[in-house]
């Protein structure tokens, strides 16, 4: 199982700029994907935003810097940035608002 600060690769399957499938008027500023081979408690591959990347991006390998705990959902997201690159939970949160406004979330970082 992945831990915080492992290294991990994430297929984006929608990148910055996308429409969200599902409510088009959702338009990603992060990429956003999956990795592949984890499910997450919702049976799905497990999501993952990525940060500190500023174009769209096929995939992406990079450290798992922080976990987005929602206390109202199944499942948790994963947050994915460069090596060494350093978010506070505040500049996380600001960066996944776009979606997370809809939950209750939790920044893990440590």
């Amino acid at each position: 199982m992945y831990k915080l600060h492992d290294i991990v690769t994430v297929t984006v399957d929608r990148p910055i700029g996308s429409a969200h499938p599902a409510h088009p008027e959702l338009i990603y500023p992060v990429n956003y994907g999956y990795v592949v081979g984890v499910l997450a408690p919702d049976g799905e591959e497990q999501d993952a935003y990525i940060l500190g990347v500023d174009r769209p991006l096929p995939c992406f390998t990079g450290e798992l810097i922080a976990i987005l705990h929602r206390s109202d959902d199944c499942e948790e997201k994963w947050v994915v940035a460069p090596r060494s690159q350093v978010f506070t939970p505040e500049e996380i949160l600001s960066a996944v608002h776009f979606q997370e406004r809809f939950f209750h979330t939790t920044v893990i970082i440590d």
